[in-house]
């Protein structure tokens, strides 16, 4: 990722836009020239198996995604559509705030690319995921 072109408060207000992202009470911790760092807060709603009380993997794949598509536009690049994405459940994720963070992987004219990852506050690796996203244009 270059030098992130959005500042943290511009990369939350833009969060913010999206109703589900509300929702789920997204915070923008962290942005440099390596990593996007997103926070979920745990809501009792994501869980989709009462008994283990672990989230629901759409959630996680969620999470993924949209990561991936705001690093792309943190970094200064506007992402316009998911166009592939690929998620892999490591664990559980069980009630904790779930830190993801992402990366771009290739910046393209077309086509971009970035990765995600998801831990719990304990730092356990619960998912990681991939995605390739369309581009509107480049904004730097």
């Amino acid at each position: 990722m270059s030098t992130p072109s959005l500042a943290l408060r511009d990369i939350q207000f833009a969060l913010e836009a999206a109703p589900f992202h509300r929702w789920l009470g997204i915070k923008a911790i962290s942005a440099d020239e390596d990593a996007l760092r997103l926070e979920m807060p745990w809501r009792d709603e994501v869980v989709s198996n009462p008994r283990a009380q672990s989230a629901h993997g759409g959630i996680l794949a969620s999470l993924i995604d949209l990561t991936g598509f705001y690093a792309l536009l943190a970094s200064g690049n506007a992402p316009a559509a998911t166009a592939d994405l690929r998620v892999d459940y490591h664990k559980a994720a069980t009630p904790s705030t779930l830190s993801v963070t992402g990366k771009v992987i290739r910046l393209g004219s077309t086509i971009s690319v970035a990765e995600a990852t998801i831990r719990n506050s304990g730092g356990v690796l619960l998912s990681s995921g991939r995605g390739a996203y369309h581009m509107a244009r480049r904004i730097t």
